[in-house]
């Protein structure tokens, strides 16, 4: 896993990953990582535009936006998922979150919700992080399906691919718990530093879940069951996991 990068201006590091976003943030000494969840979501432009003016009247540069989770209303293609996501990083390219095109450094999960899904993309939570004396080790690993790395399509380098028996789920289940480990280790956090994991998967996870999720340590604060798919068609089961101190609940 490539090295990790500072932000001094938005207060954390993060692990490069790709342009879509980045394999997690972690707070710099002296800062703290915030977590906004908004009561209902809000669509992609407003809530840019909710956050952009939110972090001005806290005082908050845009640099310290660091991590978001989105709501979408269908799974995307390949091609699909692209263009959204280049769509999504013109705002943090202006916002100069993202410096170079190729190299977001936010953390993100994105996942779709067959039911009460939004019309469109839009933000169910972000994250910022926030000067504070004697602060340090918060994070954010970023949202990951039972895809493996690379440039082959999907079906090529997903686990189990087109399976949703329960054998197929314990497995995907395996390999993405993994992947947020090695992700966590890259940020010196274990699972006993988490504060949440959220799980994203329309089917049963009741035949793995003591084995696989909390035999490792993943649920020691529980675990927050999404009834929803990850972004891309054919992916079934999504993991994220976070240390934030400080949770903000807002209607906006």
């Amino acid at each position: 896993m490539a090295a990790m990068i500072d932000i001094p201006a938005g207060g954390y590091s993060y692990i490069p990953y790709a342009f879509q976003y980045s394999g997690g943030v972690l707070a710099l000494e002296g800062f703290r990582i915030e977590r906004v969840e908004f009561a209902n979501p809000l669509p992609l432009a407003a809530g840019f535009a909710w956050i952009e003016r939110f972090l001005g009247e806290q005082g908050v540069p845009l640099a310290a936006f660091c991590a978001c989770e989105l709501r979408s209303p269908a799974q995307f293609t390949d091609t699909g998922f692209i263009e959204f996501n280049r769509h999504y990083t013109g705002t943090l390219l202006r916002w100069g979150v993202m410096k170079n095109p190729e190299d977001n450094p936010v953390a993100r999960s994105n996942v779709i919700p067959p039911i009460h899904k939004p019309a469109e993309p839009s933000f169910y939570a972000f994250c910022f992080a926030r000067r504070c004396a004697g602060a340090s080790g918060s994070f954010v690993v970023a949202g990951s399906g039972e895809a493996g790395d690379g440039a082959a399509p999907y079906p090529e380098r997903t686990v189990r691919y087109g399976e949703t028996s329960p054998d197929a789920m314990r497995e995907k289940a395996r390999f993405v718990l993994a992947r947020m480990e090695e992700r966590m280790g890259a940020l010196g956090k274990t699972w006993s530093d988490t504060t949440a994991t959220q799980v994203y998967t329309v089917h049963d996870l009741h035949s793995y879940l003591a084995e696989e999720i909390v035999q490792r340590g993943a649920a020691r604060h529980g675990v927050t069951w999404h009834f929803a798919r990850p972004p891309v068609e054919g992916l079934e089961f999504e993991v994220d996991c976070r240390s934030v101190p400080v949770e903000h609940h807002v209607r906006a």
